[in-house]
């Protein structure tokens, strides 16, 4: 080969590479992102114009995606979890990098594995559900505050108030069982419990809803926790207010979803309003700030000129934000040279005569890469600081905790996973070193225009009393006696009614005697009905012995065991004065006090031995 022809193949060569670097650097005119969430919804009113706006302020703006527009794919799910899921796999056929959603947990939990074979990452604005942070969703995001944290900051009012029992009212969907189930792990963490969980199914009509409450009001909490959607949950305080549940004595704690409401509704129904008095509501916490009043006012503007029946809400700002987030993703991903391509995957085909079209999804490529580019978000939106922890939630989890008076709710402190609950809002305290002991709330007025704070329980219309077995004996009944049915008295009765009334909720009980009266009964056969389940228990004289211990457990000892010596002293020889003297030497001069006849002492001795 010739100087000339080296010459020509290097040229050659180098255009040839010119052309790839300038490929490989070639940003797209035109991104498509998906957006999935029910239109005509309280939530979905106030997302729909957050990104529409947030779509127009990206492509304005010339720091972010510049020479690339962002361009919308948006589809409706219209409440329903099947629709739903067509929905989003037609959304899929149209090349998205990225979904901004789905609003629903339900549609989170099925689409979620389409997600995972196809490399599109969801951003969800509103599907709360802890269970889908699971690693078995890894294209699934959150982008908004997971209801894990919610129920930690139900569970920190609950202790504040010292409350162990609460009844939970939610809907029977994975929203609500997910919610519920977390609320449980995070009351165990606080010594306190879900006693009965009232479980409404989805859609459910008013007559259905009024048998779930009037059940969970035959219960002994009233501590409401109420978990459910906010395009139906209002009607479960109408209801609740027929029933007169919201009288003085009860507790209700709302999660968020009453919060989107009350802010959505642009003229408050007083009527509603008077349903839902002395109730406390938690809401996702966003920090003031000018960017945030801006885009407020902005939101207000477009939703008027457009006849938007409701208002804004924290969902809305949280939608906002994601757009935001899936334009930094989009920009650090072309921005590192790589390129937007899709595939076939040979595993999707149609077979004969099906009309699915699943031929026409296609893998994203770069599915991987982006993910990896939203994790590393980092960027201070309308909802402050926008930033994923190591459990791909959003750092600085934090709410606002209000309390409904009148027309108006009012706030009466905020809890976050760094301090607890203050009454200081969580950005300042996020300066100052955690202090988690220190929690603290304003008053609240609760139902029934009450200041005192509720005790949280009253005893149970269909509880079943406590199986507590007395022996019925023939002697020392200073310790346990029985006057007939239901009349025991005694000190071990004593101690017994002091230990139950130190505890924080009620105990009905009811003490079976065990025995004629005539002759001691067999303790251990007391022992024997507490392990088989025919007692709940047993109250007496009881000593602590081996075999007992093998079937039931026992309280600690209240009666010192003591040794006992009998012996008559007018009938003592000459040896046995000499071992008197010995016993007064080691003990004192006690002979006096075990004085008497032998056979009252024998059996003192006997009674503590059994």
């Amino acid at each position: 080969m010739g100087a000339a022809q080296l010459v020509s193949l290097f040229l050659a060569l180098a255009a040839a590479a010119a052309r790839a670097v300038s490929a490989a650097g070639a940003r797209p005119s035109e991104v498509a992102v998906g957006a999935l969430f029910t239109y005509d919804s309280v939530i979905g009113r106030a997302a729909r114009v957050a990104v529409e706006l947030a779509i127009d302020d990206v492509n304005a703006d010339g720091t972010v995606l510049a020479g690339t527009k962002l361009s919308l794919k948006s589809h409706d799910t219209n409440c329903s979890a099947f629709i739903g899921t067509v929905e989003a796999l037609q959304l899929m056929e149209e090349n998205v990098v990225a979904v901004i959603g789905p609003q629903s947990s339900g549609i989170g939990h099925v689409i979620s594995h389409v997600a995972n074979e196809l490399h599109v990452p969801l951003l969800s604005f509103a599907a709360t559900d802890p269970d889908l942070s699971a690693l078995e969703y890894p294209y699934f995001l959150r982008t908004t505050t997971s209801d894990y944290f919610q129920m930690n900051a139900i569970a920190s009012i609950v202790d504040y108030y010292q409350w162990k029992r609460v009844t939970a009212i939610f809907v029977d969907d994975d929203y609500g069982r997910g919610g519920v189930s977390t609320l449980g792990d995070a009351l165990a963490a606080k010594r306190a419990t879900i006693s009965y969980k009232a479980a409404i199914p989805p859609n459910s009509n008013s007559d259905v809803i009024n048998d779930v409450l009037f059940r969970a009001n035959m219960m002994e909490s009233r501590v409401m926790v109420v978990h459910v959607n906010p395009d139906t949950g209002m009607r479960i305080f109408s209801t609740a207010n027929k029933l007169q549940m919201m009288a003085s004595g009860y507790v209700w704690i709302v999660t968020d979803w009453l919060a989107a409401v009350l802010d959505s509704s642009a003229s408050r129904d007083l009527k509603d309003m008077s349903h839902i008095q002395g109730l406390i509501v938690l809401r996702q916490h966003t920090p003031e700030s000018d960017a945030k009043n801006k885009f407020i006012s902005k939101w207000n503007t477009v939703a008027r000129n457009r006849s938007v029946i409701s208002g804004l809400n924290s969902y809305g700002l949280y939608a906002y934000d994601t757009v935001w987030t899936v334009a930094h993703a989009i920009d650090q991903f072309l921005n590192s040279g790589q390129q937007i391509n899709f595939s076939t995957d040979p595993r999707l085909h149609d077979s004969s005569g099906s009309t699915l079209r699943l031929s026409t999804l296609k893998v994203f490529d770069g599915g991987e890469q982006m993910l990896q580019q939203l994790l590393l978000t980092n960027f201070t939106g309308v909802t402050g600081l926008v930033q994923f922890g190591s459990d791909r939630n959003l750092v600085h989890p934090a709410y606002d905790i209000l309390n409904v008076g009148g027309s108006v709710s009012r706030l009466i402190g905020y809890w976050s996973n760094y301090s607890g609950l203050s009454v200081a809002a969580p950005e300042i305290l996020y300066q100052k070193p955690p202090n988690s002991s220190a929690q603290q709330l304003d008053n609240v007025v609760w139902p029934g225009d009450s200041t005192t704070i509720p005790k949280g329980w009253v005893f149970p219309n269909n509880g079943q009393p406590l199986r507590v077995g007395v022996p019925n004996k023939a002697s020392f009944k200073e310790l346990v006696s029985s006057g007939g049915p239901g009349n025991v008295t005694g000190y071990c009765i004593d101690v017994f009614n002091a230990a139950i009334k130190l505890l924080p909720y009620p105990v009905p009980l009811q003490f079976i005697t065990i025995g004629d009266g005539k002759k001691n009964p067999i303790y251990i056969g007391i022992v024997r009905m507490v392990a088989n389940n025919s007692l709940d228990a047993a109250v007496g004289d009881f000593a602590i012995v081996r075999n007992g211990t093998a079937l039931a457990e026992y309280t600690q000892p209240y009666v010192e065991a003591g040794l006992v010596i009998v012996a008559p002293v007018k009938q003592f020889g000459f040896l046995n004065i000499g071992l008197m003297r010995n016993f007064e030497a080691l003990h004192g001069n006690k002979s006096q006090q075990y004085s008497g006849s032998a056979s009252q002492q024998c059996s003192t001795r006997t009674e503590k031995t059994l």
